[in-house]
């Protein structure tokens, strides 16, 4: 059985659904702090999927779950960046501690464990595309309990042998995807859309994203879950192109009355460019995205429609 840690969360569902549909039995640990029981729902009927109610900082639930397991895809994380700057404490528990605990039961038993990471470990003031060899610079507590975990995962590779990836999702959107403040870009910007609102951005709007599909994002996870050339290897995924953030507003709003251009809260602190060099994964892993912005962005906004995941 493979366990997904955070499966009721965005990315992590779209990894669970990739292993089911995959034929692959599945296990999901979730504390529901960030996930969502609805994002699960479909697959509640499935005899290969398994969910269990538990927080990855409990180390007699994490004894129990790993019993069965083969391969452990560690996706529960704490990731709202204002948050662990207001409560580090949390992160440094959730993001270190947790996957401390994580990593011991895997080396009790051999297990391969795959940390879904994030590039806000960068240093992100470059105007360059960023590969694995980019200058590392966390500017929040979020981003320095993930490049933590990072190295700790690391670290029980080289200690121990144990088989251990670490996998650098860029900026992520689609289906599932929270499209309240604690959602990306492109969710709220689509809800704030069905809704009638204007689509705020920030500044003049030329900063830019490199947006990936959460489907693209899934399938690089489970392929690096199972390439043993990913071993020990740290791993960009994207989708190679940024857009700016103005552009993209009209992208999925298609009218310029509705853009409004505001006051950054915290201007010192924006990513004026953000771009991925996927460059490694496409060799390592033979991936490389498929699903165009404009189409990932149509998918997303009927989903949005559909669920009513917006008021």
């Amino acid at each position: 059985m493979i366990l997904v840690t955070g499966g009721a969360g965005f990315i992590g569902r779209g990894v669970v659904k990739k292993l089911l549909d995959d034929g692959h039995r599945v296990g999901v640990l979730d504390d529901l702090s960030n996930g969502r029981m609805d994002n699960i729902q479909e697959f509640k009927n499935n005899s290969k999927f398994k969910f269990v109610l538990g927080d990855i900082r409990d180390k007699e639930i994490l004894k129990s779950v790993f019993k069965d397991i083969d391969l452990c895809i560690h996706a529960v994380a704490a990731i709202n960046v204002q948050e662990s700057i207001e409560n580090p404490q949390r992160y440094y528990d959730v993001n270190v501690n947790g996957t401390f605990n994580i990593l011991e039961e895997a080396r009790k038993r051999d297990v391969k464990v795959v940390l879904v990471g994030t590039c806000m470990v960068y240093d992100l003031t470059s105007s360059e595309a960023i590969n694995e060899k980019h200058l590392l610079n966390p500017k929040s507590p979020y981003a320095g309990s993930k490049l933590a975990a990072e190295n700790l995962a690391l670290s029980y590779f080289h200690a121990y042998g144990l088989p251990v990836v670490i996998t650098r999702p860029f900026n992520t959107y689609g289906p599932y995807q929270k499209s309240n403040m604690e959602g990306g870009v492109v969710s709220i910007f689509i809800r704030n859309f069905w809704e009638g609102k204007t689509l705020n951005v920030f500044g003049d709007g030329t900063q830019t994203r490199d947006l990936l599909y959460v489907e693209d994002c899934a399938e690089f996870i489970v392929k690096a879950a199972f390439s043993d050339k990913a071993v020990g290897e740290i791993i960009n995924a994207g989708y190679g192109k940024d857009i700016a953030i103005k552009d993209l507003a009209l992208l999925i709003c298609k009218d310029v009355e509705r853009v409004r251009h505001v006051e950054h809260h915290h201007p010192q602190s924006e990513i004026q460019k953000l771009l991925c060099d996927y460059t490694k994964a496409k060799k390592l892993l033979g991936w490389e995205p498929k699903i165009s912005l404009g189409e990932g962005i149509e998918k997303t906004k009927e989903w949005i429609k559909g669920s009513g995941d917006y008021e």
